[in-house]
């Protein structure tokens, strides 16, 4: 570009490089360039840097300057820069850029900082500002409201924004190092603490928030337990040593943000009692030593309300005041030995209180159980034991109220004669009914009731001697007394210990064995027999009644006693023999005969006085199956010779009678056709009669049915005649009156439709008069006067202005008649002043 011309508008700039000195300058409009030989242009021309107010720029590689702000050049002209550095320039006047100067970025708005917010900065260089001195790495905030200039040396590291601290908040905060706090405190690196104050909070950049503490509102039933992490002085100026526990009641405040060294435990309800309750507090805490007092218990009566302290606890829960009727009574222990009244307790002692009246217990006493007077009738009773003596006695019959050292005193039994008090047994079918529901109560005195015609055995273990009581009756047992309880065989064929009674039914009754016999052939037979016995015995004699129970399986012992015998007896007959006499073999061998052969009645067992009375043999099946299967065929071949002898005999009686019936009904048709001839007969005469009649009827009939028929036809036209008149009459009449209806109502309508149209014009002409006359005074009479005379005036005027005084107007096509007009115009001007006036 050397020898161009160069036209820089202003605010323009370029860099001109002279090759000679090499050195490179700028040159800034509004000018004219001229490019020398020894010049180029290494910029072309560029607008300047423009930096409106509050904005700034960075520019890299600045030129150095002097004190007064003036560029510094070396000894060749050349512009000396800033390698590497940067600089900040705010609003100025436009500028260009020098040789080696770069702008980093754009041209930027300043930063505005917005309340509740700050600009965490960071020195990135040595510098000092207001008489500050800052280290590379130091921090601090730059709060708003407010607009921030940068600086090279600091860097933003940031925004921090402001914390809100409502009602009930606050503000737990750490230190990051040692750091002075807004209040002047002096945080140790670590060090937490709490920031109460409500509002916007901004930390310090050697401060961090932990979390916002919320606080706990307090009520009247309501209190907050804390415990001490570490040793401190709380807020209400009480030292606390690390691990106590405390709590915070709304007498202290109504809320509590919990401090840095205070752990919540959690939230206290308030323990209230009423007049009628009680509580017993464990290791209760001092009220004026606030110590707590290990091993104590501390009786609150209500009613009253309170907080539990740390480490206390109540002693079951709240309790009722023990309220106690006249049948009611109180079992009490001395925990310690205390003054009771006039009375002086030792430990362990024990005492009654008696109602009716309340009771709530003092702290050296405890409550055993509470009693109550147990009414017993005559056939009811309980077992007490003396504590001290251990002696054990039955109360029946009356309302007792056990003493301070009386019990009740569990009686056990056998699991047998538990079960066998709950049910009742029937020892010949081995069924057992229940008689009760629900467990025994042990310390009640144990009953029985016997039944009728039964015997129960009662042992005393004490005095050593039994007793037999006879039913019906109640049994009441003593402390020391048991039952005799049976195991008598059961089932059929007889099982030993099947069936556990405790009442041994007298009888009469009867029993069911099974025995197996083998006749002297060898056939062996399975007997199934029935015996009736019963008990002969004398109920007032003791002794005899103690026979009863002497055999403890009677029915076992009678029933193989009986077995033996017909075994015995069977076995020496054959078993054809057996087969026809087997009732009376069996009876013999059991009862025996006496010296006239006669079989005898009964069998006595004379060790209980056992009598069999019957014996019926209810089945005999032989065992062996070939006796068996031979039995079986002698039995069918039996029962066939008897099947085929009834069907020959049903067979010739069912012939005689087919017999018989054939010749009755032989007798029985020829009676039936001289019946039907006879029936014949009559029938050929009564149709000759009958044809007879039929000729002559039907030619008068048909006579008859014309003569009738030409009588209906000729009413029936006569009366059509009389219909077809009444129909047109009726048809005329009901046109004409239709007719009458549509001319009536068309008139009707015609009248009232002309009344409309007369009444519409009325009221158009109303209202057209209304509005004329409504119009002509609105617009008034002098007005209407003067628009009727504006024209013929103005039209006077403008005639006048052109100077005629009168004129015609024609079109040329219509002639006009004008002699006497101009007669008239004549002799008007001849009798006027005579000229002519167009």
């Amino acid at each position: 570009m050397s020898g161009s011309v160069i036209r820089l508008k202003p605010f323009y700039y370029i860099h001109v490089l002279d090759n000679n000195a090499n050195v490179t300058t700028v040159e800034t409009g509004p000018q004219t360039f001229t490019v020398m030989d020894h010049q180029t242009v290494v910029l072309k021309e560029t607008p300047m840097i423009i930096v409106p107010p509050r904005n700034y720029c960075i520019i890299s590689n600045p030129v150095s300057r002097d004190s007064d702000r003036n560029v510094i050049t070396d000894s060749h002209g050349q512009v000396k820069l800033r390698h590497g550095d940067e600089e900040i320039r705010f609003e100025q006047d436009p500028f260009p850029l020098y040789p080696g100067e770069q702008l980093y970025g754009k041209v930027s708005p300043l930063q505005v900082v917005a309340p509740l917010t700050a600009l965490k900065l960071r020195a990135i260089r040595d510098f000092t500002e207001a008489k500050i001195s800052y280290k590379a790495g130091d921090e601090w905030l730059f709060y708003g409201p407010g607009t921030y200039f940068p600086r090279v040396e600091v860097q933003v590291v940031e925004i921090v924004r402001a914390t809100i601290i409502g009602p009930n908040q606050a503000l737990r905060l750490r230190a990051k190092k040692e750091v002075t706090d807004r209040r002047g405190v002096n945080r140790q690196t670590g060090e937490e603490w709490i920031i109460k104050d409500e509002g916007a909070y901004i930390p310090d950049v050697n401060e961090e928030i932990v979390k916002t503490e919320s606080a706990v509102i307090l009520t009247d039933k309501k209190a907050l337990q804390l415990r001490a992490t570490r040793t401190f002085v709380d807020t209400y100026g009480i030292e606390r040593k690390a691990g106590e526990e405390w709590l915070i009641t709304v007498a202290k405040a109504e809320k509590h943000i919990p401090d840095v060294y205070e752990s919540v435990v959690g939230e206290v309800s308030i323990t209230t009692l009423n007049s009628r309750q009680y509580a017993v507090v464990l290791d209760p805490v001092d009220t004026k030593t606030k110590k707590q007092q290990l091993g104590t218990r501390l009786l609150i009566k209500g009613p009253h309300s309170f907080f539990l302290q740390p480490g206390e606890r109540l002693e079951a829960g709240i309790q009722d005041v023990h309220v106690l009727d006249s049948e009611e009574a109180l079992l009490l222990r001395a925990r310690e030995g205390f003054k009771d009244g006039n009375t002086d307790r030792a430990p362990g002692d024990r005492w009654m209180i008696y109602g009716p009246g309340d009771y709530v217990p003092p702290v050296e006493v405890e409550i055993i159980e509470k009693r109550r007077a147990i009414p017993l009738d005559e056939n009811e009773g309980i077992y007490v034991r003396d504590m001290k003596t251990g002696r054990v006695r039955a109360v029946t019959g009356s309302v007792y109220m056990l003493t301070s050292y009386e019990e009740l005193w569990d009686k056990e039994l056998p699991p047998v004669v538990e079960d066998l008090l709950q049910t009742d047994a029937d020892q010949s079918s081995g069924i057992k009914h229940s008689s009760t529901s629900g467990p025994r109560v042990k310390s009640r005195l144990v009953t029985y009731r016997i039944p009728h015609n039964s015997a129960v055995q009662i042992y005393d273990y004490k005095a050593k001697k039994a007793r037999v009581t006879f039913g019906p009756d109640l049994i009441m047992l003593g402390p020391d007394e048991q039952f005799t309880v049976l195991n008598l065989s059961g089932n059929t064929p007889k099982t030993p210990k099947i069936l556990n009674v405790l009442a041994l039914l007298l009888g009469p009754r009867f029993s069911t064995d099974v025995v197996i016999v083998e006749t002297s052939d060898h056939a062996r037979l399975s007997l199934k027999l029935s015996y009736n016995w019963f008990f002969e015995i004398d109920k007032k004699n003791q002794d005899q009644a103690a026979l009863l129970f002497s055999v403890p399986d009677f029915i076992g012992d009678f029933c193989k006693a009986i077995a033996s015998r017909v075994r015995g007896s069977v076995a020496s007959q054959s078993f054809d023999h057996f087969h026809k006499y087997s009732a009376d073999l069996i009876r013999k061998a059991v009862f025996g005969a006496d010296e006239a052969g006669n079989i005898r009645n009964r069998f006595h067992f004379k060790s209980n006085n056992l009598i069999i009375t019957n014996i019926d043999i209810q089945s005999v099946e032989p065992v062996d199956q070939r006796t068996r299967d031979a039995l079986q065929k002698s039995v069918q071949l039996a029962i066939e010779i008897t099947t085929k002898s009834q069907e020959a005999t049903a067979r010739h009686e069912a012939e005689r009678r087919e017999q018989e019936a054939k010749g009755r009904l032989e007798r029985q048709k020829i009676d039936d056709e001289a019946e039907a001839e006879k029936a014949r007969k009559n029938l050929l005469s009564l149709q000759a009669a009958s044809a007879a009649v039929e000729s002559t009827g039907t030619a008068s009939a048909e006579a008859k049915a014309r003569a009738e028929a030409a009588k209906i036809e000729g009413e029936s036209n006569v009366t059509n005649a009389k219909l077809k008149a009444e129909a047109q009459s009726t048809k005329a009449s009901v046109q004409l009156k239709i007719l009458q209806n549509e001319q009536q109502t068309e008139i009707s309508h015609k009248k009232a439709w002309n009344t409309l149209e007369i009444k519409k014009a009325d009221e158009l002409a109303g209202i057209e008069a209304s509005k004329f006359k409504s119009i002509v005074d609105a617009i008034g009479a002098e007005t209407l006067k003067k628009i009727s005379q504006a024209g013929p005036e103005m039209q006077a005027k403008l005639l006048s202005g052109l100077g005629l005084k009168s004129f015609m107007i024609t079109d040329g096509n219509h002639p006009i008649n004008l002699f006497n007009t101009a007669a008239g115009l004549i002799g008007n001007n001849m009798s006027g002043k005579g000229n002519n006036e167009w």
